[in-house]
């Protein structure tokens, strides 16, 4: 019997899913995006109340709806670009208080002697002698100094609004104790509050604290001119009585192992040859034998290198008025500005060095009222806030009030915050030196009205930059000539010297901030420069320029220039010739000679560059104070 035996496989019944109900189906769609649907509207609201810019190797982003007048949202987002040529900018706010008080936090003070008794985050935990100690009161912020302006900005619930409520700084006068300067407030944190909260009108309001606010700055400035020496003291035989200065030893961890970190300072550029030969840098002899390619940020470096050879200079502390540190505070803060480093480690040299100085008997004697910093950056950066990384803490620190800073851009709130010229090119050896230069400039062919050396600010949609290169090009190379920074050699002192002498007005824009080293280079070059903003110069250094800017400049306001209200080169091409050769003649042979600073081993008879005006300053400043 034969039996038969099939291949086909039988088939497997197939395995019946359940169905989803309709409900379960839903609530599955619906649910598992949501956490992808919700990073992203978290995404896009952060996107949208910031400013994001990416300059260089660092992207930034500052959450503000007010972005565009935060000081560190502009400070910190305007680092520099590698395709830029000047690879160090000042970096703060282009826009500062032109149209607006910067957004800054209350400060209320208590009666002068009291303490602060609570500690909080900002408290900072420093090692001395072995010892743990806690040093309070680190002041948080950045633009509130010892004229007791106040600044509220407690209204979180609208963030759209910055109310400020401002003392009259001038009690700083009236209320100096021996030298020590004190705020007279009037009112609490609560009554500040209620009165920010009673305004109804907060345009008006913004008009009258920038109005305010400015008149704070400029009583500022008339205290600080007030210090000014009366006499040149060059021609002084007696000119050391009671004037001497004591240089401190610091440890090399706060200078010279700093200049040893110049090689990988900055990720593009070796900062060596710029640190070289006394912080002048290499020379040029195109331009001249006093000529060099001078860094803006060596001011630290020349400063110590004039003072270790100052004829006041004296070897013991007891003989000593003035006593200067040597503490290149710029440059500490350069090495990490390109690193990813936390904030303790930025702020512990300056956190050693305010324990060093406290153990040092000239401070504690005077608690630091007699003595003097000098740093190569701009104020802001020496002022971290708490959401932030950019820069050190080092001005925040309440060790630091008393002291005299002396910086190229100023704090224009702070009575001891002093701004002196960048460093520029020209470094004159004796009088001969600067009368060369003054026979040259005053004959120099003059061939374009108006020029402008720079680049347009994309990402600063508020920067006037833009429409003055707009203005310069449409012109003809007579009328204006544009030196664009992204394209030619910046960095060149040549072509940027060159321009200067051969314009009548140079244009002078904010940058990544208020002040330019560039406003110093037309000043040397006898061009009137051409500002639109007063926090350029005119705030800024009151040892150095004239009170009456009429004599040496133009002022454009830059909301004419932003609303397309004025032509900037025609509006130059009204300014009448006498007028322009009276400026000159007065740059040239007054102004400009105080605006350089002269060879270590410089010796002046008829004139005073920068560094002498500055220490005899300094000294009048400290005879006024009446120390022991």
């Amino acid at each position: 019997m034969v039996t038969v035996v099939s291949k086909r496989k039988s088939k497997v019944p197939k395995k019946v899913e359940p169905r989803r109900g309709c409900v379960r189906s839903c609530v599955a769609w619906f649910v598992y995006p949501l956490p992808t649907a919700l990073f992203f509207m978290i995404l896009m609201f952060v996107w949208s109340s910031s400013t994001t810019y990416i300059s260089g190797r660092i992207v930034h982003v500052c959450i503000s709806s007010r972005k565009l007048s935060n000081l560190y949202c502009l400070s910190a987002t305007t680092q520099p670009n590698e395709n830029f040529q000047l690879p160090f900018k000042n970096s703060s706010s282009p826009e500062f208080l032109e149209n607006r008080i910067p957004d800054v936090e209350e400060k209320l003070e208590k009666e002068k002697g009291l303490m602060t008794s609570d500690l909080n985050d900002n408290s900072v935990n420093r090692n001395l002698k072995g010892e743990s100690k806690e040093v309070s009161n680190v002041i948080q912020n950045p633009v509130v100094g010892n004229n007791g302006l106040e600044a509220n900005d407690g209204l979180k619930e609208d963030s759209n609004k910055v109310f400020k409520v401002v003392e009259n700084p001038t009690a700083f006068v009236d209320k100096a104790v021996g030298n020590e300067v004190t705020s007279d407030l009037k009112g609490d944190y609560e009554e500040a509050s209620n009165f920010v909260l009673e305004n109804h009108n907060p345009h008006n309001d913004d008009i009258d604290e920038i109005k305010k606010a400015r008149e704070d700055v400029e009583e500022n400035l008339r205290v600080q001119r007030s210090w000014v020496a009366k006499q040149n003291w060059n021609h002084n035989q007696n000119q050391c009585d009671e004037r001497g200065i004591y240089v401190y030893e610091l440890p090399p961890k706060f200078n010279k192992d700093l200049v040893a970190q110049c090689h990988d300072m900055v990720p593009w550029v070796d900062m060596c040859k710029y640190l070289s030969n006394n912080a002048f840098g290499e020379p040029i002899p195109e331009l001249g034998n006093r000529w060099f390619q001078t860094h803006q940020y060596s001011l630290e470096l020349i400063f110590h290198s004039r003072v270790l050879n100052h004829p006041c200079r004296v070897y013991d502390v007891n003989q000593a008025k003035l006593f200067y540190v040597p503490y290149y505070g710029g440059l500490d803060i350069l090495r990490w500005h390109f690193k990813n480093v936390s904030n303790e480690a930025k702020d512990t040299l300056a956190f050693e060095l305010v324990n060093w100085l406290e153990m040092q008997k000239p401070w504690d004697k005077n608690l630091g009222k007699d003595h003097v910093f000098i740093l190569g950056k701009i104020s802001w950066d020496f002022r971290r806030k708490d959401y932030t990384s950019w820069g050190t803490r080092f001005l925040e620190l309440e060790e630091m009030k008393n002291p005299i800073k002396l910086m190229i851009e100023r704090q224009p709130w702070e009575l001891n915050d002093i701004g002196i010229p960048h460093p520029t090119h020209f470094h004159p050896h004796s009088d001969d030196d600067i009368r060369a230069w003054q026979r040259k400039i005053i004959s120099s062919n003059r061939r374009s009205l108006v020029s402008f050396a720079g680049a347009a600010r994309p990402n600063a949609h508020d920067n006037i930059r833009s429409i003055l290169i707009d203005q310069c090009t449409s012109a003809t190379e007579e009328q204006c000539k544009f030196f664009d920074c992204k394209s030619r050699n910046c960095d060149e002192p040549r072509s940027l010297i060159g321009l200067f002498t051969e314009s009548e007005f140079c244009l002078q824009p904010p940058g990544d901030s208020p002040t330019r080293k560039s406003v110093f280079d037309s000043l040397v070059s006898g061009c009137i420069p051409v500002l639109f903003d007063p926090f350029t110069a005119y705030y800024q250094y009151p040892w150095h320029l004239p009170e009456d800017h009429g004599k040496y400049s133009v002022f454009i306001d830059q909301e004419e220039v932003r609303n397309m209200k004025v032509n900037v080169v025609e509006r130059l091409m009204k300014v009448p010739l006498k007028e322009r050769d009276d400026m000159r003649r007065n740059i040239v042979y007054d102004l400009m000679p105080s605006l350089v600073y002269g060879d270590p081993d410089a010796k002046f008879e008829l004139f005073q560059d920068a560094f002498s005006i500055t220490m005899n300053n300094l000294f009048e400043r400290i005879k006024g104070l009446n120390l022991e």
